[in-house]
């Protein structure tokens, strides 16, 4: 029997790249390779990289560093790196990386493929059709990315850089995806892209997110599905009521704010105003008062005051999140803010740690207001005689789990159970099957 070649990948960065991952695998899948997660087995061995900021390009660089020695003694007989440190360096990494066979960016995954093919030797037949995306995910949840790029050119952000502006999927395309995830078994959709709640701009001259959500619900099969990166000037009551009034959307919305400081905003070229932030935020509290609000939120971007900190500390005094993902302002070649003065990393550092510590109270103080609660949830793993789950109120992958004893009952990962709340930390919680 012919041998099949068998590439490992690895993936770095965010969910939107592990959908180009996912899609790239499908397309090797398609020309004649075979999957595997480990390296000492790959003929190929791909890294698919993140150039977000300056700490996920080193780690993207250390990956490469570490594959090194499978392509200079072991089995490997290609070393791709691939992906947005590579978009945005192409040539430099051409000449600090010679040990790299193949060097690609962000673009074209069948080309990619078919350059892999032909260094390999294999045949390339011509292209036919869509090529269905290899899950990197358990089987019974994905992502679905719903656009790439954007137009929102944030003075801090080199994600248009990389990416390019906003290109919306075509909806038709969208569903047709969807439906076949669930057809493989796929309860549990999550939505994503650089920024969802602008869905469809660019394709039919107004946001079409409440109309492609609505659509997603339809579909037999899927549980749940979960909205990720939406931008909060696109974010208006019909999303919320959309989500809160279909109980297949999870009442749950990620809308990262960077900050609620206008004269920061401003500095930024965030869309919007503050005082919108704070009315959708109020209006989710009280017509959907169980929905979870998750930000992101920058600190040090600059010329940020002292006043201008403390502005944002009161802010999420007075609109609690139920999660935070906090960082501090890290300068990325190109973006317009690189030019800008820095500020000091221990001010930085300081402003990072109060800003955690404050939302550690708030989310610890949020979660203890579940506990009796009763909620269905996704089994994710088993861990000894503990289920580690996740309710309709824990992203996959960002947020914390819930610890469920099992007692004499058997659990699997993929099923839907109900339990009660018993306890609270600020990240984790606690529960027992009803």
């Amino acid at each position: 029997m012919e041998h099949r070649p068998t590439v490992g990948c690895i993936s770095l960065g965010c969910s939107k790249n592990r959908v180009d991952s996912e899609e790239i695998l499908g397309e090797l899948a398609a020309l004649g390779f075979d999957i595997s997660p480990d390296p000492d087995a790959a003929d190929v061995i791909l890294i698919n990289t993140c150039g977000f900021i300056e700490s996920a390009k080193t780690d993207s660089l250390d990956t490469v560093f570490e594959m090194l020695p499978y392509r200079e003694s072991g089995g490997c007989r290609l070393l791709v790196v691939c992906g947005c440190l590579t978009e945005r360096y192409y040539d430099e990494l051409r000449e600090e990386l010679p040990e790299a066979d193949l060097i690609w960016g962000v673009k074209d995954h069948r080309g990619l493929a078919e350059a892999i093919a032909m260094r390999m030797g294999l045949d390339v037949p011509a292209a036919a059709g869509c090529c269905r995306r290899v899950l990197t995910t358990p089987p019974y949840r994905a992502y679905l990315r719903i656009a790439d790029g954007c137009d929102n050119r944030c003075t801090y952000c080199a994600i248009p850089l990389i990416r390019g502006g906003r290109r919306s999927i075509p909806m038709e395309r969208l569903i047709d995806e969807s439906r076949h995830l669930a057809a493989r078994g796929v309860t549990e959709l999550t939505v994503i892209a650089q920024d969802t709640s602008a869905y469809g701009t660019d394709l039919y001259g107004e946001p079409r997110i409440c109309e492609l959500l609505t659509e997603l619900a339809g579909i037999d099969g899927l549980h749940w599905i979960r909205l990720l990166y939406t931008y909060p000037s696109t974010v208006d009551k019909r999303l919320i009521d959309t989500i809160r009034d279909n109980p297949k959307l999870c009442n749950y919305i990620d809308m990262p704010i960077q900050h609620i400081s206008p004269t920061v905003l401003n500095a930024m070229n965030r869309h919007g105003t503050a005082e919108h932030i704070r009315s959708i935020t109020d209006y989710v509290r009280t017509a959907a008062p169980d929905f979870i609000l998750r930000t992101t939120a920058m600190v040090g971007f600059p010329g940020e005051t002292d006043e201008d900190f403390e502005e944002l500390m009161r802010f999420f005094k007075e609109h609690p999140f139920d999660r935070v993902g906090a960082f501090s302002f890290s300068s990325e070649d190109g973006t317009p803010a690189a030019e800008l003065p820095d500020m000091d990393d221990d001010i930085k550092q300081r402003r990072l740690d109060r800003l955690m510590r404050l939302q550690q109270g708030i989310s610890h103080r949020l979660n203890t207001a579940r506990i009796g609660t009763e909620v269905e949830v996704l089994v994710d793993g088993i861990s000894g005689n503990t289920a580690l789950c996740r309710s309709y109120a824990e992203a996959a992958e960002v947020d914390g789990a819930i610890r469920v004893h099992m007692g004499r009952r058997r659990l699997t990962p993929g099923e839907y159970v109900r339990v009660r709340i018993t306890g609270a930390g600020s990240y984790d919680l606690d529960a027992e099957l009803i």
